[in-house]
């Protein structure tokens, strides 16, 4: 497999980072707006494999949609609920978001629907998906594995009704059925069961739909009802990807100096957001404007303990902060990143070990001991967040490369254009 040899950067770093937009605001909006009935913009949007995957799936349910040549915004003609009718052939490709949610809404549809993806996500669960559907009365059949990919859904609309799902799976099952309920014949009312995992992607779900006119009430503990009124288009504005600036603001506590993110303001409705608080935990210095949030190295960097429950993406960025600390990092409440695009957790403990990294697995997460990480070939295992967090173990180690860095794609095609940015500062460098 192609390896890409990292180059260490010579501190203190003095840049500005444009980061695209984010992946996660964007497949919510593509389905509000190809549900909602009309024309719908959503500027910022980003143009990744993961947002390619939703646009060729919703397009082949009918939705009209395009690109701006201008601007790159995406344009929506939604279609008011109704589908294409089947057979359909729909591939959701390495997209955990496209599937989860796309497959409540071929249920809105009449006909045969055929939902498969790449070896990867076949492998991803879709069980708490498939079981909610049926008792909402959709048939679905398990084409291979049971709980898994592929699978066709045959579909006759759904109905609305009142659902309990689990919370301590991916928050993506109780967000795709969310995102459809505006859709449905009647009000869907959908409760949780403890404990919530990844509670800011639901209210950033809440939030996208809310912003599309749908009716929603109640909360995430008590319970969420979804009134079936539909969506209203709309122009929408797509916020910087909070996840992708993560690995910025870790460079600079890495490095030293300074990285700016512009766009990402301190009312961001990401829980990835957050992150740049832990980093202050650890020592950094964090200013927030309307304009961005700044990241500063402090004096010293320390280990902390903390729950990523909610900030899940940014576990593999904080692990390779870990290392250059001054004692240990120990991570929790992140048992269910096991079913990412891999292992996550196993994946960062195996990979800082062949850096010589002390790390210790353990069943909700894991924790990492300061060292001196040696040069090592890391092994990213189909997961673009594995390649982006240990390549800032390279900004700082000579002689690390990356497997696959073309990984990135998924989610951040200019990843690596963006790193050699940050020797030229303090141009901003977009993303």
């Amino acid at each position: 497999m192609n390896a890409l040899p990292i180059e260490p950067i010579e501190g203190p770093l003095d840049a500005v980072v444009v980061v695209p937009g984010s992946k996660s605001i964007t497949n919510r909006a593509l389905v509000a707006a190809a549900l909602a009935d009309g024309r719908s913009v959503l500027e910022g949007a980003l143009h990744a494999d993961d947002t390619a995957a939703m646009v060729d799936g919703l397009a082949r349910l009918g939705v009209g949609i395009g690109v701006d040549a201008h601007t790159g915004d995406l344009v929506v003609q939604g279609r008011g609920g109704r589908l294409r009718p089947g057979p359909v052939e729909l591939d959701a490709r390495l997209s955990g978001t496209t599937a989860r949610f796309l497959l409540p809404v071929l249920a809105l549809g009449r006909g045969r629907y055929h939902l498969d993806g790449l070896a990867p996500l076949r492998r991803r669960p879709m069980g708490p998906s498939l079981d909610a559907l049926r008792l909402l009365g959709a048939v679905v059949e398990e084409d291979a594995e049971a709980g898994r990919l592929p699978v066709t859904v045959v579909a006759s609309g759904l109905a609305g009704g009142s659902l309990r799902v689990p919370g301590g799976a991916s928050s993506q099952f109780a967000s795709g059925l969310l995102l459809s309920a505006p859709a449905m014949d009647d009000d869907l009312h959908l409760q949780l069961a403890p404990p919530v995992v990844s509670r800011p992607y639901l209210e950033l779900t809440v939030a996208t739909m809310k912003a599309f006119g749908a009716a929603v009430v109640g909360d995430v503990d008590t319970g969420v009802t979804v009134r079936a009124t539909g969506y209203r288009p709309r122009r929408y504005r797509v916020e910087p990807d909070a996840s992708a600036a993560a690995y910025f603001f870790a460079a600079a506590v890495i490095c030293g100096g300074r990285v700016r993110v512009s766009g990402l303001g301190p009312i961001s409705v990401q829980g990835d957001a957050r992150f740049v608080e832990v980093l202050a935990s650890m020592g950094a210095e964090v200013d927030h404007d309307s304009e961005g949030i700044e990241v500063r190295a402090g004096e010293a960097l320390h280990g902390v303990d903390v729950d990523l429950a909610d900030l899940s993406d940014t576990a593999q960025t904080l692990a390779v902060v870990a290392v250059f600390a001054s004692s240990p990092t120990r991570v929790r409440g992140i048992g269910f990143i096991r079913d990412k695009e891999t292992d996550r957790i196993a994946a960062v403990v195996n990979e800082l070990r062949r850096c010589g990294v002390e790390a210790v697995d353990h069943d909700d997460g894991f924790t990492v001991y300061p060292g001196r990480p040696v040069p090592a070939r890391i092994r990213t295992y189909d997961d673009h967040r594995m390649a982006m967090s240990f390549t800032l173990l390279g900004l700082r180690v000579p002689g690390i490369e990356i497997t696959d860095p073309g990984c990135v794609a998924k989610t951040f095609p200019r990843f690596f254009d963006v790193v050699d940015g940050l020797r030229r500062r303090p141009t901003p460098v977009a993303g």
